[in-house]
């Protein structure tokens, strides 16, 4: 299954990253942009001024979709929320952790050295 990938827009940027971690996870944009506007649940993300944000999914076989971004103020049309990860964490996570897969992890101190 080949899945279509994002386009930036004047809200939202999306990073090569997320687009990569979409295709690894199979997640589509609408329902990563659906865990932004709607989350079950939402907490400070591991990197500064970044925060993460969840939905479950399965009923069988529960895991949880989490979506970390940022938000970015800008001077004439106001905010543009980037988005920076994606992954998909089996089963229920500890409240006030935020789980993120050590590759996840990996990649993502490489982007913010960048």
């Amino acid at each position: 299954m080949l899945l279509k990938l994002p386009k930036n827009t004047t809200e939202i940027h999306w990073t090569r990253h997320i687009k990569e971690k979409m295709r690894e996870y199979q997640l589509s944009e609408r329902r990563l942009l659906k865990i932004l506007k709607n989350p079950e649940r939402k907490e400070e993300g591991i990197a500064p001024d970044t925060i993460a944000v969840m939905q479950t999914g399965g009923r069988k076989h529960p895991y949880e979709i989490w979506l970390m971004y940022q938000i970015k103020k800008q001077k004439l049309k106001g905010k543009k929320i980037i988005m920076i990860s994606a992954w998909k964490y089996p089963g229920k996570s500890p409240i006030k952790k935020v789980p993120i897969p050590e590759g996840v992890l990996e990649n993502f101190k490489e982007i913010l050295k960048e």
